[in-house]
């Protein structure tokens, strides 16, 4: 397959393959300097592609449904990284993998270790999402349930993407080490083996100074990025590897309609703290526009196109336009495929998960 962007239908999802090469491979290197195993967390790309260029130590999956993918695509390590419910522990044994589950609560893990699940004891890194405490009694409470299918404990630090500084996530990188390595510390002095600690964000594995006492770090993002990413100081603009092809579909004297509103792009708000806006608009090769534009209103399936700095730019009814999303994963969620594209011309259409 090899054929010009123009000739793709839209919208459409496109993935710059070499700058998502060069993203796996940068933060391949940064969990080996860091002394870690990469766990790549598949929530966002849902692609055997992807997670095939990813490599690293096994994947995290969000739902089941992507347990059961990647399982049947040959990958074996898995951690279902959203805190299980009992009544999901015989799906869990029926995939044809080694998953491993996530709990915070006493009673679920008492379900865990009769059934000999292998599991991860959540902690709280200051989220307030999910969690114990690290010195929360039911950390311990909960490994003595598990028994010995416990591989570790696990944490995630959400609420890095509240930084705006790369000292403050720095900080919040320090704090999620602390959090999983004080827990285990804990457990292990209660004389029970808690082999692994897991952490990690996109932000904090690009800015953790230290590691030290973690076995494993998982991100899911930097295999795409986006603009909030480059925001936050996560990446480089040219690092963006995720971009949605769009078609302009009507034309009024101050602003663009496009092809492309919440169903293509999502009505993710991420960008709001650094000017708003649901995605900047270039040129179908990712040159932008003299006029800075961005996609400023959505409907159903139209999206709105305004300049920050003059008069819109000729472009006529069918011109086609590449929009960077806020949110990748959000975005991504939105499509099937993705249209894999190299030297501008689309060269392969890879599948995506939508579940």
């Amino acid at each position: 397959m090899s054929a010009p962007l123009e000739a793709l239908a839209t919208p459409c999802a496109l993935v710059d393959r070499a700058r998502l090469e060069a993203n796996c491979a940068r933060f391949r290197a940064r969990a080996e300097a860091l002394g870690v195993a990469l766990r790549p967390h598949l929530k966002t790309a849902k692609s055997v592609d992807v997670a095939r260029l990813a490599g690293g130590r096994g994947i995290a999956v969000s739902t089941l449904e992507e347990a059961r993918h990647f399982a049947a695509h040959g990958i074996r390590d898995q951690l279902y990284a959203v805190g299980v419910t009992p009544d999901k522990l015989d799906a869990v044994a029926a995939i044809d993998a080694d998953v491993a589950v996530l709990t915070d609560d006493v009673e679920v893990a008492r379900a865990i270790g009769a059934r000999a699940t292998p599991a991860w004891i959540e902690i709280d890194a200051g989220q307030g999402r999910g969690g114990l405490a690290p010195d929360d009694p039911r950390v311990v409470a909960c490994a003595r349930a598990i028994g010995g299918a416990l591989r570790g404990v696990l944490t995630h630090a959400g609420h890095s993407y509240a930084c705006r500084t790369i000292e403050d996530v720095a900080r919040v990188a320090e704090e999620e080490r602390a959090a999983a390595v004080g827990a285990a510390e804990r457990v292990r002095a209660a004389g029970l083996a808690c082999p692994g600690v897991s952490v990690g964000s996109t932000p904090t594995l690009a800015h953790a100074r230290s590691l030290e006492g973690v076995t494993e770090v998982r991100a899911g993002v930097y295999v795409f990025f986006d603009r909030f990413q480059h925001a936050i100081g996560s990446c480089a603009r040219d690092e963006l590897a995720l971009s949605v092809l769009a078609s302009v579909v009507s034309r009024r004297e101050d602003a663009l309609w496009i092809d492309a509103g919440t169903l293509a792009l999502s009505s993710e708000r991420a960008m709001d703290d650094f000017g708003g806006g649901y995605g900047e608009v270039t040129r179908p090769d990712g040159a932008p526009f003299a006029q800075d534009l961005h996609v400023d209103a959505l409907n159903q399936v139209h999206g709105r196109v305004v300049a920050r700095a003059g008069a819109l730019p000729a472009l006529p009814v069918g011109a086609r336009v590449r929009v960077w999303p806020s949110h990748a994963c959000i975005t991504a969620a939105m499509y099937d495929h993705y249209e894999v594209i190299e030297g501008g011309r689309a060269v392969a259409r890879w599948p995506r998960l939508r579940g």
